[in-house]
């Protein structure tokens, strides 16, 4: 949650489809939001390796999320 609040505030992802009711809301556990979130600060830092890092709660993957069934946290 901690990266999440971080990519969400200082960050400066718009964190507002995670909101309920919002288009990515569902499904809703911190491992789908924290990969919204990464994923969108990722971007846009321009996809660079250094902005990946979220104290290793994260990392590159060459799998695309929305193909793959989400995990629970």
């Amino acid at each position: 949650q901690a990266g999440i609040d971080w990519a969400c505030g200082p960050g400066k992802v718009d964190c507002s489809p995670l909101l309920q009711g919002q288009a990515c809301y569902d499904p809703d556990n911190v491992v789908a939001h924290a990969n919204y979130a990464f994923d969108t600060y990722y971007h846009m830092m321009g996809k660079s390796t250094k902005s990946c890092d979220f104290n290793d709660m994260a990392t590159i993957s060459t799998s695309n999320p929305s193909k793959l069934p989400y995990l629970t946290a």
